[in-house]
């Protein structure tokens, strides 16, 4: 059996209530040569009910951290590209993974960032250039990775952002990365209880606190 061309990796804690409408959003792309895996994390709800019927590869940890439970799924994923998708958010179209397969298949290039969409403002996959400097966002949901280009960078084991952390190691490497404006992913930024919204709140709590 080949590999896939995509990994598409998604960590999922107590999302019972949402993952669902993400994973859909993978079963309707019209490009297929992917595995789907899970790595339900810490989860107390019903999620393995619902992605069993869903995922290629499922996975079960305890870490209670979203970049660790990434670097399980990196650690197992067989496709000569890696996609993530948080488990709250979910593909812009159906033709998405076949758009991103056509850039990425031609080209020496080790990222492409693709755009995306937030609270209906449409975000390009370059965040632009300071002093010159080449700026991308930090998120990986919004690029797709060439695995050998990864190798052994993962993750860190921090609660909150690791996405910056990891983002810049790679940079660090010096990859050739395409650009794709057109938003081909939905962020569910500031859901209610996720885990920004979370950070937010408890952030604006302790300022307000501090003030009294």
């Amino acid at each position: 059996m080949g590999k896939p061309f995509f990994s598409v990796i998604v960590p999922a804690h107590n999302s019972a209530e949402f993952i669902r409408n993400g994973l859909d959003s993978i079963k309707r792309q019209t490009f297929t040569d992917y595995e789907l895996i899970v790595i339900c994390d810490a989860c107390t709800d019903n999620t393995y009910e619902i992605v069993k019927k869903y995922a290629d590869y499922m996975m079960f940890t305890e870490f209670g951290r979203d970049g660790l439970a990434r670097n399980a799924g990196i650690d197992v994923a067989r496709g000569e590209w890696l996609l993530f998708m948080d488990d709250d958010d979910w593909w812009l179209d159906d033709e998405a993974f076949r758009t991103i397969a056509e850039n990425v298949g031609h080209c020496n290039e080790d990222i492409m960032a693709f755009g995306f969409m937030a609270r209906d403002f449409q975000y390009p996959g370059l965040q632009g250039y300071y002093n010159t400097e080449l700026r991308i966002w930090p998120a990986v949901w919004n690029k797709c990775y060439r695995r050998e280009f990864i190798g052994e960078t993962r993750f860190p084991g921090i609660e909150f952002t690791s996405d910056l952390p990891f983002t810049n190691e790679l940079l660090r490497k010096r990859p050739g990365i395409r650009f794709f404006e057109v938003p081909l992913y939905y962020y569910n930024y500031m859901r209610k209880g996720s885990q920004t919204e979370v950070h937010w709140r408890h952030d604006n709590e302790q300022e307000a606190g501090g003030l009294g």
